[in-house]
């Protein structure tokens, strides 16, 4: 089924109802797809599973689709969550991609003391997101929560999770494959900083909240969109659903 169109949809889905798109949809169904009548997309909403839907109706301005069958229940990705503080906008559009692709919950923007970049525009981060999930099959989407102070985002840190602190000091440290494979079945929460770094007292910060665990991530000082990239292939392979 690779081959066939899907597409991300806000409305509920359900056999023998009807959806009518606008806007984006229609440029990229009709022009870029050549999508034409009788054509099959694939439907998902994040909630309802995935639906087999085809063109009835196609115009300028809007394509009507007919729901017709499941193809797939609804599933959720493991529960990681990634929380990283704003770098340069093109690396920070790739982690969120990335990180979509690799089946992350949820992601948290921090500021840090260090972070010297604006977080990209929400509507952008969105738009990567369902990108993503659309060509990588997945079936739901990442929740991206707006920018927080590190130390706010601390003070609420869940008891139930482990917190993997990505500290490129080195210092304090152990490997992350092995604390890793010490903590299958956990909830967990992976913090990336800016390209400055974390400064000691986030650090101290980190070291006081509960379940949190500083790894290094190698002998080599990894930007931040690489950093995020290694770490969450990790917590996958170990303790996700690889």
């Amino acid at each position: 089924m690779s081959h066939v169109l899907r597409l991300f949809v806000e409305n509920a889905l359900q056999a023998g109802g009807q959806i009518v798109l606008s806007d984006n949809s229609v440029h990229y169904i009709s022009k870029v797809m050549r999508g034409r009548i009788g054509t099959i997309i694939r439907l998902f909403n994040g909630k309802d599973g995935e639906w087999q839907s085809k063109i009835v109706q196609i115009e300028r301005r809007q394509v009507v689709l007919q729901i017709e069958e499941n193809l797939r229940p609804q599933t959720i990705c493991p529960d990681i969550e990634l929380a990283f503080a704003p770098v340069k906008r093109a690396r920070q559009e790739f982690i969120v991609e990335k990180a979509t692709e690799l089946g992350v919950r949820n992601m948290q923007i921090v500021n840090t003391k260090f972070s010297n970049q604006k977080p990209a525009r929400s509507e952008r981060l969105q738009t990567i997101i369902i990108e993503a999930a659309e060509q990588t099959e997945r079936m739901d989407l990442p929740s991206i929560a707006e920018i927080i102070d590190l130390k706010d985002w601390l003070s609420n840190f869940p008891a139930n999770r482990v917190l993997i602190f990505c500290d490129e000091s080195g210092t304090e440290t152990t490997q992350v494959l092995p604390t890793l494979q010490k903590q299958s079945g956990s909830k967990f929460s992976v913090l990336i900083g800016p390209e400055g770094g974390f400064c000691e007292q986030e650090r101290e910060l980190v070291a006081q909240t509960p379940g949190a665990l500083a790894v290094s991530l190698g002998p080599r000082i990894l930007r931040s969109d690489t950093a995020a990239l290694a770490v969450l292939t990790l917590v996958q392979a170990v303790c996700g659903d690889w």
